[in-house]
């Protein structure tokens, strides 16, 4: 185990692309035993990625590893591409599941995590909270958006620990052409619409996290595709699914949703080690 200031493993991993520098990067310190919570917040902060996060042994005997996942403002009790990130470093560096499945200790639960079609899926946590947005916070998160509110066709919370308001619109087209005025957005917001029949994805989805990441846009967001998908699969959206996410920004994310005959909502996407080596913490 290593001590403060000692070299620590260190992998830098793009998620949800085939192809580097398309998806979204989270950084993953290896071996993160003996750091404090104000290191890790601390590198996570000189980082300036949306997401860091520290692989621990677990304090669960039902999880083969406990993550710890940092914004730079921030610790989050669970995030998606941060897992699938997390869970391809794991395994890149020997990790073996002791089940059928990783399972992810993290602050928000046990999380599993399994491999599908050659890409790795995570399994939805429960929403912490859903239902209707009260009409003042819809009021605000309309304005800060730039639209009407006949343009939003719902609406939304769709918090799965990040603290996400799901809003749907009429097209891809029409959640690509948003502007929102961050400064007045009151709470994070996730964003879909449909692409045209026949599509390579079925929709377009764009994350607006000031909040909770401490940025404007995320490029592509498990988390949220992943409550998107508990609010929407199977009855405005079919059950299964590819969105597109971060074409606003220059990237190429695909997010893979599948709905299990169990109902359990599986998120997923491809994983590329982009940066390895080492870090002195």
């Amino acid at each position: 185990m290593p001590g403060l200031g000692e070299t620590r493993a260190f992998r830098q991993v793009d998620v949800f692309t085939d192809a580097p520098l398309l998806g979204n990067p989270v950084a993953v310190v290896h071996d993160a035993e003996g750091l404090g919570e104000e290191q890790m917040q601390q590198f996570a902060r000189w980082t300036n990625l949306s997401e860091t996060t520290f692989l621990l042994p677990p304090t669960d005997p039902a999880a083969d590893y406990r993550l710890r996942i940092f914004t730079p403002a921030q610790e989050l009790p669970f995030a998606g591409h941060p897992t699938l990130g997390s869970a391809h470093a794991w395994l890149a560096a020997g990790g073996v599941a002791t089940g059928e499945r990783i399972v992810q200790e993290c602050e928000i639960g046990l999380v599993e995590i399994a491999s599908r079609g050659g890409r790795l899926s995570f399994a939805a946590p429960d929403l912490l909270r859903s239902g209707p947005v009260e009409d003042d916070l819809t009021a605000q998160i309309v304005a800060a958006l730039g639209v009407t509110r006949a343009e939003v066709l719902d609406i939304a919370w769709a918090d799965n620990g990040p603290g996400w308001v799901g809003v749907r619109m009429a097209s891809a087209d029409a959640v690509l052409a948003l502007t929102p005025d961050f400064m007045a957005m009151p709470v994070d917001v996730g964003v879909i619409g449909p692409h045209p029949e026949g599509s390579e994805c079925a929709v377009e989805v764009r994350a607006f996290c000031p909040h909770a990441a401490g940025t404007t846009e995320d490029p592509v967001t498990g988390s949220l595709n992943a409550s998107l998908a508990q609010w929407l699969a199977g009855g405005v959206l079919p059950s299964s699914y590819v969105a597109a996410q971060g074409t606003a920004l220059g990237r190429r994310g695909r997010v893979h949703v599948h709905t299990a005959d169990d109902g359990t909502i599986w998120v997923g996407g491809d994983t590329l080690t982009t940066i390895q080596g080492t870090l002195s913490l």
